[in-house]
């Protein structure tokens, strides 16, 4: 998967107020395109990163697919949207950009984590020369980015912090 360039987003689009009430039929319209309507936030975006963690779980088992590790690069929320399939690629663009910024500020910092943890891996693995520290890299980077999918999946779907907590304690 390849970085490709931000795409402004169009004026064309009519605008939400970023925390104000939506309306049902504004909901259902984002319910529908599996967008959460409280938050605004799609879980598709956690596929960007359950590739590389898919990935880095297989490194251990077959070294080989390092390099299809090597080859993942952060994209950020309007870039992989972008980049897929998404049906409602434009809705979730825009859901995401008129989120109210507490939420998004949320989201935000922990895919930043989870994207500065998957760079300084690859960095790293760039660099190692044998396998077994190549899988010990992946082991560890796999136990600090999973749990961070989580979070940012609880904070799309709405969870409090504490819930967070709980889900990840069991």
């Amino acid at each position: 998967m390849t970085s490709t360039a931000a795409t402004p987003a169009r004026s064309d689009r009519p605008k939400l107020s970023p925390t104000g009430p939506i309306s049902e039929a504004r909901a259902a319209q984002l319910k529908a395109a599996n967008i959460n309507p409280r938050t605004g936030l799609a879980t598709d975006y956690l596929n960007h990163f359950n590739e590389a963690v898919m990935l880095l779980e297989m490194v251990p088992d077959m070294p080989e697919c390092a390099e299809d590790f090597l080859s993942w690069s952060p994209l950020s929320y309007a870039e992989h949207f972008w980049a897929s399939n998404f049906r409602a690629r434009d809705l979730a663009i825009e859901a995401y950009e008129t989120a109210d910024p507490k939420i998004r500020a949320e989201f935000d910092r922990i895919t930043d984590s989870m994207t500065s943890i998957l760079t300084a891996v690859g960095a790293a693995m760039r660099e190692a020369q044998q396998d077994k520290t190549r899988a010990t890299l992946a082991d560890q980077a796999t136990g600090w980015v999973k749990p961070l999918v989580m979070q940012a999946a609880g904070v799309i779907n709405g969870a409090s912090e504490a819930n967070v907590e709980q889900i990840m304690a069991n």
